[in-house]
């Protein structure tokens, strides 16, 4: 086992960096829609494209990043990316109609995929190879934690400050981001050796990585599913009563991440994938079952626990998983391929399922979630099998 330094200042630095952009991203999340309504008007549909073109844009970004930083480096990409988010968080306080807020949402976005790229290619560089996946693990608890603060201080500084007061925060903290900027060691950029070829023309593998496509596909359907849950849990708690303990749901999630996740790096490391990813998919499925049944305040919340434990542990175990076997000028695009699938699950989930609730309601949705997550842990099954064939083969 290599003992390399995992908690070095710079390993420290972009994390706190990456934190702090998805703290900004998951507080607009949740306030953007009611401020769009509030200010302009508009009905809640609309609304929601308001805060899902944010994801376009991040997509986008993900998609033509991955290659340029093979080519001037992930920590020069990361400074484009916070400049990018500094200017947005500047132009919101000019958004005095909804054409200009939706795209500077967008442009938000494109700030946002072009930084958490680089975060995560800069970390994967840092890391010893064989301690990646308790690094990441370690890394991806700054999304964690955003994802339970941020909705907590949105909601809190739009019901009780003026919605300028939320984006001079936002601004405050890209300014502090960007400033800590400078205290992360410059990593050269990665070039590819001269004895290998690159196809210069425009085509899939300049965009994706290859060896990163099969997890990158279940991270998609896993995806799909928790957008369930992150979009509808609120109306679904409404529903049966159960508003009070749903106001707890994520914080419980991600105590139970926060609690488990150095240890599933480890053993990642350690034991292999599939220690890891098959008892963390059968938690998810676990936690929608229990979810789509809840009827009391303890079960909505052991059910948040136990999805914590089920898809937060998958989400970094997948990121350290898509890593692997990659050579050292493709992470960035390795990086880019998984967050793409992550984010266009998220992105697109809802607006899909949101389709199905009127005919079968909240509780069916998660039985359904429930089946799409079994189905992801029968392709990753099916893709664990197809890897080791040639390996068995020349045995």
């Amino acid at each position: 086992m290599d003992n390399r330094k995992i908690w070095t200042k710079d390993f420290i630095v972009t994390s706190i960096i990456n934190f702090f952009l998805m703290l900004v991203m998951y507080l607009l999340i949740v306030t953007i829609a009611p401020y769009s309504v509030k200010e302009y008007g508009i009905s809640t549909s609309v609304a929601g494209l308001v805060s899902g073109i944010f994801i376009i844009g991040t997509l986008i970004a993900r998609l033509a990043i991955g290659g340029l930083i093979e080519k001037i480096g992930s920590r020069n990409i990361l400074f484009i990316g916070l400049s990018v988010t500094v200017l947005a968080s500047i132009f919101y306080f000019g958004a005095v109609n909804l054409p200009l807020l939706m795209a500077n949402r967008f442009f938000h976005g494109i700030g946002l995929g072009i930084s958490s790229t680089a975060t995560g290619t800069m970390v994967a560089q840092m890391l010893p190879p064989s301690r990646r996946g308790e690094g990441i693990g370690y890394f991806s608890l700054s999304t964690v934690i955003a994802t339970a603060v941020g909705p907590f201080l949105g909601i809190f500084l739009s019901q009780h400050y003026h919605f300028n007061i939320l984006f001079m925060f936002c601004l405050t903290i890209s300014i502090g981001c960007a400033a800590m900027f400078f205290f992360v060691k410059k990593t050269p950029a990665v070039m590819p050796k001269k004895n290998e070829t690159i196809a210069k023309t425009f085509g899939v593998r300049e965009l994706l990585e290859v060896q990163a496509l099969p997890i990158a596909f279940v991270t998609l359907l896993a995806a799909i599913a928790y957008s369930g849950v992150l979009s509808f849990i609120s109306f679904y708690a409404e529903e049966i009563n159960l508003v009070s303990a749903a106001s707890f749901f994520f914080l419980v999630y991600a105590i139970a991440v926060l609690l488990s996740r150095p240890y599933t790096g480890k053993l990642l490391d350690v034991k292999g994938n599939k220690f890891v990813v098959y008892p963390s998919l059968l938690l998810f499925a676990g936690g929608l079952l229990l979810l789509s049944g809840a009827n009391a305040g303890w079960m909505l919340l052991l059910a948040g626990g136990i999805l914590g434990l089920g898809f937060g542990n998958f989400q970094s175990c997948a990121q350290a998983i898509a890593l692997q076997g990659v050579k050292p000028e493709r992470l960035g695009v390795a990086t880019s391929t998984f967050f793409i699938f992550l984010d266009f699950g998220f992105g697109f989930g809802p607006y899909v399922l949101g389709l199905l609730v009127p005919i079968i309601g909240y509780q069916q949705l998660y039985l359904v979630l429930m089946v799409i997550v079994l189905i992801a842990l029968g392709f990753f099954m099916l893709f664990s099998r197809m890897r080791q064939r040639p390996i068995v083969e020349q045995s």
